[in-house]
């Protein structure tokens, strides 16, 4: 039986309606696709806790989670992946890539331009709704 695990990630968007996404390395699992920042909900975290830790960890700056945007849950090849996307803002510091190759703003109507990880497709189409 595959492991589920159970993520979340952040939609990050600033003034000119562009979101930020982020491109996974090469010592990532899903290498060269795009994706939204965040990652695991560690034991005893909240999920907002979670992505809040998530950001400041993989990004370098602070963030407000406001509302749920989607709730997915995707069946990879090793393993199930549930992941649950919240708007969020930046309240203080500038995305720097540290974990990822790299950081984008694009704009909500290009986000289909990027190769999107199988799990983030269900919340980039009702972005783009």
């Amino acid at each position: 039986m595959k492991k589920i695990v159970h993520v979340v990630a952040a939609i990050i968007k600033n003034e000119k309606n562009e979101v930020l996404c982020a491109l996974r390395g090469p010592n990532m699992t899903l290498r060269d696709y795009w994706e939204f920042p965040g990652g695991k909900i560690e034991k005893d975290e909240t999920k907002e806790q979670a992505l809040i830790r998530e950001i400041e960890e993989e990004l370098s700056c602070q963030i407000k989670v406001l509302h749920l945007v989607e709730d997915t849950t995707y069946e990879y090849e090793k393993v199930i992946v549930r992941l649950e996307t919240f708007m969020s803002e930046i309240i203080s510091g500038i995305p720097l890539a540290s974990e990822h190759a790299e950081l984008r703003w694009v704009k909500v109507e290009d986000l289909h331009s990027l190769e999107w990880a199988p799990a983030d497709i269900p919340a980039v189409n009702k972005l783009i709704k």
